[in-house]
């Protein structure tokens, strides 16, 4: 039975869904002003990995990861480059696609803008005034009321009175109290702004989640998922708000990812630590950073540094070597592998434990290749399958072995590197190494060991490794 750490009790629960064989999840998408970095990167691997293997369990897994299209951040960031803020989020949503794709993370069911939500955002608003939870203030901000909401800190531990001790009263605010936040912002010069009951303006960060989770799930569904960075006070605020309208409980178990860390400190821009998806993929290719992702359980922190990301490099190349030269075939055997690696995921998705398996798994395949094809074939079978529930794998081990390659969210190989577009390494095209091979195959036939050995030496040279087997010399990056 699966199991998941449940931060609204903080404790590890047997996962019932509320109703039998269907999962409805929520996970709080981008904000797309900017590229994504890391961070982004983590939470879109994290809950893929959860979304396969629910599905890979039999369950009808309905997920939802929104877009917000709208809000400071946006509206700052397309004012200083003097674009409308709809050209700008469009721009980032499709560069936020290409990461998702090139790193093998699964479309969503849907991924709703906050924009396309204004008629339900503005219907939560106005029940939430009818309920006392809400006021519109008199210069056109509607807040919602803290303290109106009894279980306010249920989620992230934190207690009003602590809260209010440390608020700030800012000059002019118009709220009733420091610790109550936006629903409605009224508009201000420059920004853009939709009809309300309260006057022109736009919705606050938190009422759009509100508002685009109950519209796709209901008024309560089986998960919420983000980074540890959104359970105060954004998923505390989710929480308020939807309940506060709804009268029902809001999700029954939350999920956070825990931080990325650069060189063991907090990533930050005011570190000057900051690395985009597309900063990292021009030095390791993707399949590689979602390796290095899954190899911390995902409530930890994950640090990255170039250590991390090549030894994912070397796991993955002893994965794919194992699997070279083997037919596909369907899964056959390793009973126990398959046993144990989902003992791993169940246990609150324990991906480093997974592929501590995949390797045991490897291991064998490694011991039976050379003797018993057919056996080596089902075993590579079941390791293709086991690692398309972590969403890797799924390539040619050639094509990785010899230059790399990415597996989008398809599951299609589309190229990443010179190698494979056949631009060679280091000055060697694809034809060149095959034919230095041969020369050294045929150099070998005449016990000319000097020569046999100068192609060797001049091909590792570049990081070019050869490898003889009984099928002949095959050839793959160092």
């Amino acid at each position: 039975m699966l199991k998941l750490y449940n931060d609204l009790r903080n404790r590890k629960e047997t996962f019932h869904p509320l109703k039998a064989g269907k999962v409805r999840m929520y996970v709080c998408g981008m904000t797309v002003y900017d590229l994504c970095h890391l961070g982004h990167a983590r939470v879109m691997v994290v809950f893929d990995v959860a979304y396969r293997y629910l599905q890979a369990s039999g369950y009808d897994v309905t997920y939802i990861r929104n877009i917000t299209d709208i809000d400071d951040k946006i509206i700052n960031r397309a004012n200083e480059k003097g674009v409308p803020f709809t050209e700008l989020t469009e721009e980032f949503i499709q560069a936020m696609h290409v990461d998702a794709d090139a790193l093998g993370v699964l479309t969503p069911t849907d991924e709703p803008k906050a924009t396309q939500h204004m008629d339900e955002i503005l219907e939560m608003i106005s029940r939430l005034i009818e309920k006392g939870h809400a006021y519109a203030a008199d210069n056109g901000d509607v807040y919602y009321s803290v303290r109106s909401f009894s279980d306010y800190g249920k989620l992230s531990g934190k207690s009003i009175e602590d809260l209010r001790a440390g608020a700030r009263v800012e000059l002019g605010d118009a709220k009733r109290d420091p610790l109550d936040f936006a629903l409605w912002k009224a508009v201000k010069p420059e920004e853009p702004a939709w009809e309300s009951p309260w006057g022109r303006g736009r919705p606050g960060w938190h009422i759009e989640c509100s508002a685009m989770s109950t519209k796709a799930l209901g008024d309560t569904f089986d998960i919420h998922g983000g980074g540890a960075d959104l359970t105060f006070p954004h998923h505390e605020n989710e929480i308020a708000q939807s309940e506060g309208a709804t009268g029902h409980p809001f999700v029954k178990y939350w999920m956070h990812n825990g931080f990325v860390r650069i060189n063991d400190e907090k990533m930050s821009k005011s570190l000057g630590n900051f690395f985009t998806v597309r900063e990292i993929l021009e030095h390791y290719r993707a399949e590689e950073v979602r390796y290095f992702i899954l190899t911390s359980q995902y409530r930890s922190p994950l640090n990255y540094d170039t250590e991390h990301l090549d030894n994912a490099r070397a796991a993955l190349t002893r994965i794919y070597t194992a699997l070279r030269g083997l037919p596909v075939a369907k899964a056959a055997g390793g009973e126990r592998y398959v046993s144990r690696f989902r003992d791993a995921m169940d246990d609150d998705f324990n991906t480093p434990e997974a592929l501590a398996v995949l390797f045991d798994l490897v291991r064998e395949l490694n011991r039976v290749k050379e003797t018993h094809t057919e056996n080596a074939a089902a075993l590579g079978g079941v390791l293709r399958e086991l690692g398309e529930m972590l969403g890797i794998l799924q390539g040619d081990p050639e094509a990785y072995l010899k230059g790399g390659n990415v597996i989008t969210g398809s599951g299609n190989l589309v190229a990443q590197s010179a190698e494979i577009k056949g631009e060679g390494v280091e000055g060697f095209s694809h034809d060149e190494i095959e034919a230095l091979i041969e020369e050294r195959s045929l150099a070998k036939k005449e016990k000319n060991w000097t020569e046999a050995d100068r192609i060797r030496d001049e091909l590792q040279g570049v990081g070019i490794i050869l490898e003889d087997g009984p099928q002949g010399t095959t050839w793959r990056r160092g």
